[in-house]
Order: structure tokens, then C-alpha cells, then sequence
């Protein structure tokens, strides 16, 4: 312990002396102490260019930490302003078609302006890739009725088969149950344009029936609803003929139809709330005027003659009546024991067979 204090005190003197060595050099003048000068730079220069260049290396690690951290943050940020913007860069796409959807319906709108319609939205379809058979968010709260014809994008869609307060479900017209009257915009030859599943997967409709006796109708030659149609109302466009072939009787065509519409991404149609008036043909009576039985309808011709049947029917049966009276009441009355109340209760009987004939022909 001692010992170990003799050399820290011995020490301690020896670096005391060097000190003032080295005060006293440096007192003395520039002259004596340049060579002790330039030892100890070469000494302590060495390690003061390393002390900074660990200074400068700490503190350029330091700031390089700081930026790192500021710019992970930024990138944060920078990411949260990407996604924004995609999101509403994909809320703007929809929009701009939804727009062009929706200008393209009014462009339909104005073409059919003599008719009453009303915007509606899809909300469900039936099952397949093609909208056979659809539903829509408007009903009869909106006007819309059965058989109401039914337009998207540039022409016919389809027909309203059922309705509810607020939805009505549509028949597309490439729905195998489907028959369109139609005919042919230039000449006017009618055919007709059915639903067909097989033609679904080309994109077409199936054209039956055309009569085109003086060649006349072409391929792109435009296919509009006929005004002899029962349902739908005449001139609205269906489609353009993409082929035509002779049929094996040689007296009418048939082909395919590329329609209006494209039924594979239906989201809003165009309801025409004006029903067609049908009009029948003589000899045929319409479905609507079966069984009605409403008061105030106006007979047509064929009524008005199974009218004048029925009245001729109700005349004979009266007479047949009177007569069949007549006879019962004097059988009736000879069983009682008398000609004289036989001839009586037959006469009777006789006038009320020409009362019930008088009621029958009125």
C-alpha cells in the first residue's frame, strides 16, 4: 500500500516537472522550443485529426439517424396520400361512368320523348352471366305496370312481367321465353325476334319468320318493334341483322340479330309507363277483354254478334218455356178432375211461356 503510494507520488512529481519543462520552453522563445514544438504535433496531430473525424462521423450518424426517422415518416404520410387518392381516383372512374351511363339514358329519353318514362336501377338478376330475367328498384308506387316496355343503352330490353310496390321484375328479350313482333326499319317486312340461350354465349338474338319476298333486306339493315305487336310499343329499336339465310321452304329468311343492348352489364334501364292499346284484329278477342267484365267497354264487332246470339238464344228458349208450362199446368189440372180448370191452368200457363218469351228477347 505504501509502495504503491511512493510511485503514484513519484509519478505525479515527474509529470509535475515535464509541465514545467514544457512552460519554461515555451517561455523562452519560439526559437528553442521549435524542435520540441514539432515533436509534439507530430504526436498530437495524428490524434486530434482522429478525434474529428470521430466527431464528424458521430455527428453525421446522428443526423443521418434524424433523416431516416423524418423520412420514414414522410413516407408514412406520403403513402396515406397515395391510397386517398387512389380511392378517389377509383371513385371518380365510377362516377364518370356512371355519368356516361346515365347521359347515354337520356340520349334514349329524348328519343322517345311522346312516351311517359321513368329511370330505374337493376338490383338483382337471375342466375347466369346474361340478365335473362332482372329486377328493378322502381314499382307500381313509381307508375310502372305489367307490360310496360322496358329500354337501356340504345333500344329494347325487355318487358315487365310482375310489379310490387317498390320493384318490378323484367323479362330481357333474350329470354327463351321471349317473342318480339317486329320488322325490318327500310321495307318494312315483318319478322319475328325470339330469345334463344344457344345464341346467348355470341352475343346475338334468333330472327324467325321474315318476309321478304323482293330480296330487299340486307345484312346491318336495322330491326325496330312492329306496330302490329300486341305489347310493345311500335318503333323502338332492337337491333342490327348480322345474318340472314333462306329458310327450307323458300318463302320466308332467318338469322341472327346483334341487339342494342348490352345485356351482359345491365345497371339502369329507361320504364316506359305508356301501355300499347292493342287493338284486335276481327274475329279475335284480346286476353285483356276475357272475363273482364267491366262495365262501360265498348263492344267490338265479334261481341256485338255473340251478343245478338245470346239475345236469339234467350227467345227460343222463352218459347220453349211457355210451351213446356203449358202443358205441365193442363196435365196438372186434368189429374184433378177437370177438362173445364185443364183448359183454365193451360191457358194460364200459356201466358206466362209469352211472358217469359217477351223477358227473353229483351
Amino acid at each position: 500500500m505504501n509502495q504503491n503510494r511512493k510511485q503514484g507520488k513519484t509519478t505525479l512529481i515527474i509529470l509535475s516537472l515535464i509541465c514545467i519543462a514544457l512552460i519554461a520552453v515555451s517561455i523562452i522563445g519560439s526559437g528553442t522550443t521549435s524542435p520540441v514544438t514539432g515533436f509534439t504535433g507530430m504526436i498530437i496531430t495524428p490524434v486530434q485529426k482522429g478525434m474529428n473525424q470521430l466527431g464528424a462521423f458521430l455527428s453525421g450518424f446522428s443526423a443521418n439517424m434524424t433523416d431516416a426517422a423524418a423520412l420514414r415518416e414522410e413516407n408514412i404520410q406520403l403513402q396515406n396520400q397515395v391510397d386517398t387518392l387512389k380511392a378517389e381516383n377509383s371513385k371518380l372512374v365510377l362516377n364518370k361512368e356512371e355519368l356516361n351511363r346515365l347521359q347515354g339514358l337520356l340520349e334514349l329519353k329524348e328519343q322517345y320523348t311522346d312516351y311517359d318514362t321513368v329511370a330505374a336501377h337493376v338490383i338483382s338478376k337471375g342466375s347466369g352471366n346474361w340478365f335473362t330475367t332482372f329486377t328493378i328498384d322502381k314499382g307500381s308506387n313509381d307508375g310502372i305496370s305489367v307490360d310496360c316496355n322496358v329500354l337501356a343503352g340504345a333500344g329494347l330490353c325487355g318487358i315487365v312481367t310482375q310489379t310490387g310496390p317498390n320493384w318490378a321484375r323484367v323479362r330481357a328479350i333474350t329470354d327463351d321465353d321471349s317473342n318480339v313482333s317486329a320488322m325490318i326499319s327500310t321495307t318494312s317486312d315483318t319478322c319475328i325476334i325470339a330469345g334463344n340461350l344457344q345464341l346467348l354465349d355470341e352475343g346475338t338474338l334468333s330472327l324467325v319468320k321474315l318476309t321478304d319476298d323482293n330480296n330487299h333486306v340486307h345484312v346491318g339493315d336495322k330491326v325496330v318493334t312492329s306496330s302490329i305487336s300486341e305489347k310493345y310499343l311500335p318503333g323502338i329499336l332492337i337491333g342490327y341483322i348480322s345474318e340472314l339465310n333462306n329458310d327450307a321452304n323458300n318463302l320466308t329468311k332467318s338469322g341472327t340479330v346483334n341487339p342494342a343492348v348490352d345485356f351482359h352489364h345491365l345497371q339502369e334501364v329507361l320504364v316506359i309507363r305508356t301501355l300499347k292499346e292493342y287493338i284486335p284484329s276481327e274475329g279475335e278477342v284480346p286476353e285483356e277483354a276475357s272475363g273482364s267484365g267491366q262495365s262501360g267497354t265498348t263492344l267490338t264487332a265479334p261481341r256485338a254478334e255473340d251478343a245478338a246470339r245470346a239475345a236469339q238464344q234467350a227467345e227460343e228458349n222463352g218459347e220453349n218455356a211457355g210451351q213446356e208450362n203449358a202443358a205441365e199446368g193442363g196435365q196438372e189440372n186434368a189429374a184433378e178432375g177437370g177438362q173445364e180448370n185443364a183448359a183454365e191452368g193451360g191457358q194460364e200457363n200459356a201466358e206466362d211461356g209469352a211472358q217469359a218469351q217477351e223477358g227473353g228477347a229483351q
